[in-house]
């Protein structure tokens, strides 16, 4: 049965959309829990120095080689750079809870014909976790599953002033992929890497969002019709870290790709800078803790933002769409709730 279902899904792998995988997952609930790190393709590295420590407020790490890595907290490394051209993304890396979740997901994936490699003790030095697998999802980009990064006993020092990152158990923030087949990548996701599903919408662009924890998403796919990196965020304690941030950029030429905003669903108030590379990076506070265990994905109407977030990387028509949903939002009345945030208890989920 097994090798029969494995055959199907090796042979259309292009148009399958996965939900067979539910005949496989009945062994085990299995754990990704957090966005651990991620690394990109570029030789700009002056460029991205510059940005990831002058705007984002990262803290450059000296491997004493060619490519790039940066902290944010306490973890050891949490954004590298390779030194290769490419401009896009290398890897997204996900933590496990436990060691043999790693063997658990390489059985599920082998079993559907899809390679997964056990990363090396080189590989794992380099990524600075105690295990490691990888393989690639159906749009070819490089997903690491991890076990245990490690900490370091120094201080986090920003790059620039800075109240810190929310990090911790909500991981390093989101990545956002293009997607040109939405429906294969989002059965991939849900189906065979158990990432849940927080909302989704259809108008005025294809948006779904996956959770792994209690940030609103860790995850999220655009339905663009194009491959490659969409955007990724990062998470100020700090709504001033955000404006402070803004300023630094605001008045440079094709510095930002979006302005100040607020997003309808996880009630994040950012704005997006171009990176050195050409895609986003978001630079939010306030974002949503939900309760993974309770919550109920469902459509989103109200486009992505409540106000804000002019998508001046776009020509004016397309612009006009995005612009005409905000007004229609903000006529309807919809906003945010009062109570956006829950130091309380996202101090209790970092102190479990």
């Amino acid at each position: 049965f097994y090798l029969t279902i494995k055959n199907i899904i090796r042979d259309n792998i292009p148009k399958y959309n996965f939900n067979l995988m539910l005949i496989l997952k009945g062994f085990a609930k299995m754990a990704i829990n957090a966005l651990s790190y991620l690394g990109v393709h570029s030789d700009k590295l002056e460029d991205w120095k510059d940005f990831s420590c002058k705007l984002l407020g990262m803290q450059s790490i000296d491997q004493g080689n060619k490519n790039l890595s940066f902290r944010m907290d306490n973890q050891k490394q949490r954004f590298t750079v390779s030194g290769e051209p490419g401009d896009t993304v290398a890897f997204i890396g996900w933590e496990v809870e436990n060691n043999s979740d790693l063997d658990l997901y390489a059985g599920r994936l082998d079993a559907v014909g899809i390679k997964v490699n056990r990363g090396s003790k080189n590989l794992s030095d380099k990524r600075f976790v105690e295990d490691i697998i990888f393989f690639n999802d159906p749009s070819d980009n490089r997903v690491e599953l991890v076990y245990k990064p490690m900490v370091d006993d120094n201080s986090f020092i920003p790059g620039r002033p800075i109240s810190g990152f929310k990090t911790g158990v909500c991981g390093l923030g989101h990545a956002v992929l293009h997607a040109a087949n939405m429906k294969v990548l989002v059965s991939f996701y849900k189906d065979l890497l158990d990432f849940k599903v927080s909302d989704y919408s259809i108008n005025p662009i294809p948006l779904y969002f996956f959770h792994v924890n209690g940030r609103h998403h860790s995850f999220a796919l655009v339905g663009s019709n194009k491959i490659g990196f969409h955007h990724f965020m990062v998470e100020y304690k700090n709504l001033d870290d955000v404006g402070q941030g803004f300023d630094l950029v605001q008045h440079k030429e094709d510095a930002v790709a979006y302005t100040l905003g607020r997003h309808t669903n996880d009630y994040m108030t950012s704005f997006y800078a171009n990176s050195p590379s050409g895609f986003f990076v978001e630079n939010g506070w306030g974002g949503r803790i939900i309760d993974p265990e309770t919550w109920v994905p469902h459509e989103i109407n109200e486009g992505p933002s409540f106000w804000g977030h002019e998508r001046l990387h776009l020509p004016e028509e397309q612009r006009k769409i995005f612009r005409d949903k905000r007004l229609e939002t903000s006529t309807l009345g919809k906003q945010a709730p009062l109570l956006i945030d829950c130091p309380w208890l996202y101090e209790k989920l970092n102190n479990k």
